[in-house]
This record gives C-alpha cells, structure tokens and sequence, in this order.
C-alpha cells in the first residue's frame, strides 16, 4: 500500500512538471536552501534562465499532492519521500534540476548529497539569505497582495519560529543575498555547472 502511494504521488508530481529541458550526459543537481521570504525561487528562476532544467519548489508540489496543506510532519514527510524519488528519476534521465525547498536541516540535506553521491551527480548547493527587515517587508507585502507569484503560505511568524532550526550547510557552498545582487552569484554558479 505504502509503496503504491508513494509510487502514484511520484507520478502526480511529474505530470505537473512543465516540459523537461533535453537530457544531457552530466546533468547538475542544485540544492537551494533558506527561510521564507529569503528570496529562493526569485533566485531559481532566476538561475533556470540561464541554464536549462527544471525548478522543483517544494511549495508547490506540495499543494500537487495536497491541495488544501496542513503543513504537518507526515504530510511533509510523504511530500519529501515522492521528491526525493523523482529528483532520482529526473537525474537518472540526464535532467538537470534545482531543488527550491527550505532544507533547513543538514539531516533532511543528507537524503539530497546520498543522491547525488549515488548517482555520481556534480552537486551545487547555495544558501539564499536575506536581512531579516527585508524578509518582513516581503512576507508582509506578500500577505497584503495575495501574491500570484509566490506558491508559499509562509508568513513573519512562519519565518521566526523556523530562524531556530537552520543549521550550517557542512559542506561547500554558495552564499547569495538577494537584497543585493545577485547576478556575481549566478554567474559563479553557471560556471561552476559547465565545468
């Protein structure tokens, strides 16, 4: 039962995908972290312009699999299990992709670098931060408008109680702040992957 779940949110969330850029031999896996309101899928899609794969933002393949999300630790965990599936999938296909999710912790990220290690995948990682008056500015006027481009439902107080469980990306990696910008950062990394 458990397997066949797993095994139709996997297709649920690959049928929402637009359409997948051309396979390629060595394709690149980035891992992007940081808070709500920080700035990721500005950031990603930002990034997907100049270089072609296909963004997974956890917000909305979460709404995929649950269109009215709860947000709690078994939804989350059911969310994760059919991503991690189908980042494995795209890359075995010669999809490169960005992975647009909070990945706060270093034990949620190790599922990502055992991926990448098993498929012998170049993987980048790069931490979005934001000042903290910034993100309250953007979360706030996110609230007020009703924001079409943005698929998460993160607010201040989403943004404060999560600060606590950010820990420090152990391994090598891009630090951007997206209240500056951003392009030497995206350059870095477009090279990075064509290397």
């Amino acid at each position: 039962m458990e397997h066949t779940l797993v095994v139709s949110d996997v297709q649920r969330l690959t049928e929402s995908l637009e359409q997948l850029p051309e396979p390629v031999v060595k394709p690149a896996f980035i891992v992007v972290s940081g808070l709500p309101g920080t700035g990721k899928s500005y950031f990603c899609s930002q990034l997907a312009q100049r270089l072609p794969c296909v963004i997974l933002e956890s917000d909305v393949l979460r709404k995929v699999l649950f269109p009215s999300p709860d947000y709690s630790p078994p939804e989350s965990s059911r969310l994760f299990r059919a991503i991690h599936l189908l980042i494995e999938q795209l890359l075995r296909r010669g999809t490169s992709l960005i992975l647009d999710a909070t990945n706060l912790s270093e034990r949620y990220r190790e599922h990502l670098y055992s991926i990448a290690y098993r498929l012998d995948i170049k993987l980048i990682l790069v931490r979005v931060e934001a000042p903290p008056e910034v993100v309250r500015e953007r979360l706030e006027a996110r609230q007020e408008r009703s924001n079409p481009e943005t698929n998460s439902d993160a607010d201040w107080a989403v943004y404060q109680k999560m600060r606590s469980s950010v820990q420090k990306i152990q391994r090598n990696h891009f630090a951007v702040d997206t209240s500056r910008d951003i392009t030497p950062v995206l350059d870095k990394i477009v090279r990075a992957v064509r290397h």
